[in-house]
């Protein structure tokens, strides 16, 4: 651990650490047993041998990832800070190499965490404030490889690669380079994108040159999401060669060079509704929280599980909640056609001294990701408003919900100022995606424009049957919705100690494992469960009707005036009562099941209440038959059949249902009987190669 007296003497190259604990990297600092409850600061100290480049060689050190803050010296003498856990930092180290052969690094790396969450100044996201990770964690540490790159006389020292245009004649891949050269000369970029070579000959002057030039790909094969196609990859490989010989530089090797992946594809976002390539995409999706609080040591196999679980459910997007995800999140997401909306990990509330480090992270991260053809959003910020702004589920001290929509209206510096500035920085950085300023967002002045949705029917206000009222009263509010769910006890809740119901440890699980009790106590009260398994039931049959009512009511409103959904969440990094579809041993709940049912390609819907309803009422339940095939499905077929107590009507349509589109099928008028009991509705399609079938059942409210 780091203080004052040590600070003093650890970084010299003869300080002897032999006593010192060892602690892995790639790692964090909490898996060391020495470091297993601390917060940091942490010294690390590595010896190491490398001996001095060739004439005009040149030695940067790099830093693939520290977790958060750091201050880097080698042999003794202070290199400089990084801050920013998810991209890269480099110093030349050229001449410090030269002096010897053995040479000591030391880095002082920094976690705090924070004091005022509503006004944070580490920009960590949903590590350090949010509901995937247990506040009592710390991701602190050096969490990807350190390494020494060596150079010829120019280095690449950034490198952004963007997708401009793609059709099925044309596609132009533009990169912008930041070169470093000791003294001003010429060289030649060499960039190779598959089959396709291209040179560009640029002068040069001491320093730093910025550089940009685009290369153009003739008949490409376009990238595209699952529902539309195939994914195409190609590698695009940049060399620096020295001098000014274009294609007749020789066989000399780079000065430098890089590697990128990229899918040639466009993307367009209007009035909410997402185009690839020109063709448009209702998305259904659901987000993503980190794959645990140590991403470092995290396997390949974890990450991409979540990737696997949006295909097996037939997703089209996913929502990278409040962070920057696993490297190999990305590639993942490139190969198998899954479409990312990228948070920056801003959550909640922050200090007014961080825009300037937001605006230089969001530029990194379009550095870093850019090329990858599976991101197709990027948001600077998480709820500005903060969680505060919600209401709660309590009802002596829940807010009404037109005080929930008066708060959204209010101005605040993290929305108007900060989130604005990101906004610029995403846009400018990156012309060629949408940019959103910050999520859960509603209309409000002066623009009365607002972002997406974060739905709190069914959980923290209203019921599940909700959102389509909503929808009617604001249309702007769900153009997109980021957010809706509940939270359910899990299978595996071993955590919970069931054995001591009802009598649980109430407090631990709200500190420890996420349970917003006061929200789940109104949903599933544990004083009318006889048992446990009886009360984790009741959660999970709640959070499956929530999943299954918010995406078949936005689905009947695609693209008038919805453009897609992402449920919260998809998946748990840690044993938590959580809004999580699929538990921290991978078991699915029952509303994992809903979501897959309810977004199936083509499925039929009824908006039968979910009750209680009135007995001896009248109502008028109506049916809707949805497709996101992008070809035509004529003379389909539908059936309802209402059953009310001993009475039982089918009804039957006929026609053809459009590309891509929902339409109304028809109206069941159904009388609600007089008695208690209930009311039924079954709902069957077919149609050439296609089949969906639904079920409703309300209970009758006794006279």
């Amino acid at each position: 651990m780091a203080d004052d007296e040590l600070r003093r003497v650890w970084a010299d190259p003869d300080f002897d650490d032999a006593a010192w604990a060892p602690v892995q990297v790639p790692g964090h600092w909490r898996s060391a047993e020495a470091f297993a409850d601390a917060d940091g600061p942490l010294l690390y100290r590595r010896r190491f041998e490398a001996a001095a480049g060739a004439p005009g060689e040149r030695a940067w050190l790099v830093l693939d990832g520290l977790f958060y803050q750091g201050d880097v010296w080698l042999d003794g003498g202070y290199l400089g800070d990084t801050e920013g856990y998810f991209a890269p930092h480099e110093f030349e180290v050229t001449d410090r190499l030269a002096e010897g052969t053995e040479h000591a690094l030391g880095i002082e790396v920094t976690c705090a965490p924070p004091t005022d969450l509503g006004a944070k100044r580490a920009l960590t996201g949903v590590y350090q404030h949010g509901p995937f990770i247990a506040p009592s964690t710390n991701p602190g540490g050096i969490w990807q490889p350190v390494r020494v790159h060596r150079t010829g006389p120019v280095a690449i020292r950034r490198l952004r690669v963007l997708c401009t245009e793609a059709t099925a004649e044309r596609a132009v891949v533009s990169l912008d380079v930041v070169l470093d050269s000791p003294e001003a000369t010429s060289v030649t970029a060499r960039t190779t994108i598959g089959d396709v070579e291209h040179f560009v000959v640029q002068p040069l002057a001491a320093g730093e040159n910025r550089v940009r030039w685009s290369v153009p790909v003739e008949q490409p094969d376009l990238w595209w999401p699952r529902a539309l196609g195939e994914q195409p990859l190609r590698d695009v490989h940049l060399q620096i060669l020295l001098g000014d010989g274009g294609p007749d530089t020789g066989g000399a090797p780079p000065s430098d060079e890089r590697h990128r992946t990229i899918g040639l594809r466009t993307i367009a976002l209007r009035n909410w509704v997402l185009s690839v390539n020109g063709e448009r995409l209702f998305l259904k999706g659901a987000n993503i929280g980190p794959v645990g609080a140590a991403p470092g040591e995290a396997t390949v196999e974890r990450v991409e599980r979540d990737i696997h679980a949006a295909v097996d459910a037939g997703l089209d997007l996913l929502r990278v909640n409040g962070h920057i995800g696993h490297p190999a999140l990305y590639d993942a997401a490139d190969r198998a056609g899954i479409l990312l909306w990228q948070d920056l990990p801003l959550q909640w509330g922050y200090h007014r001294s961080v825009r300037r480090q937001a605006v230089r992270q969001a530029r990194q991260a379009v550095d870093l990701l850019g090329s990858h053809p599976s991101i197709a959003i990027w948001c600077g910020h998480n709820e500005p408003a903060g969680p505060q702004a919600l209401p709660t589920a309590d009802d002596h001290a829940r807010p009404s919900f037109s005080r929930y929509l008066l708060d959204q209206e209010k101005p605040g510096w993290n929305r108007s100022v900060l989130d604005r500035s990101i906004r610029r920085a995403l846009s400018g950085a990156d012309p060629t995606r949408p940019v959103v300023a910050h999520s859960g967002v509603l209309p409000h002045p002066p623009a009365l424009d607002g972002t997406d949705l974060h739905s709190p029917f069914g959980w923290h206000h209203g019921g599940v049957d909700d959102l389509p009222a909503f929808a009617r009263l604001l249309p702007r509010a769900v153009r997109f919705v980021g957010e809706f769910g509940a939270q359910a006890v899990p299978d595996s809740a071993a955590f919970c100690d069931p054995a001591r119901w009802p009598q649980l440890d109430w407090e631990r699980l709200e500190r420890d494992h996420g349970l917003e009790r006061d929200a789940l106590d109104a949903v599933a009260p544990p004083q009318h469960a006889p048992s446990f398994d009886a009360w984790r039931d009741a959660t999970q049959r709640h959070q499956a009707e929530v999943v299954r009512r918010h995406v078949e009511a936005l689905r009947v409103l695609k693209y008038h005036p919805t453009g897609g959904f992402a449920a919260f969440f998809l998946s748990d990094a840690r044993p938590a009562v959580s809004a999580a579809l699929i538990d921290h041993d991978g078991r699915p709940k029952p509303a994992h099941q809903a979501l897959v049912a309810a977004c199936r390609p083509v499925i039929v819907v009824a908006d039968l209440p979910s009750g209680p309803l009135p007995a001896g009422g009248h109502l008028h339940v109506d049916v809707h038959a949805v497709s996101d095939l992008h070809v035509e499905l004529p003379d389909a077929v539908v059936t309802a059949t209402v059953r009310t107590g001993s009475t039982e009507r089918t009804t039957r349509w006929q026609g053809d249902l459009p590309v891509d589109g929902c339409v109304l099928v028809g109206r069941l008028h159904v009388d609600v009987p007089e008695d208690a009991g209930e009311v039924v509705v079954e709902l069957s399609l077919v149609a050439t190669g296609q089949q969906a079938d639904n079920h409703y059942t309300a209970l009758v409210e006794p006279p």
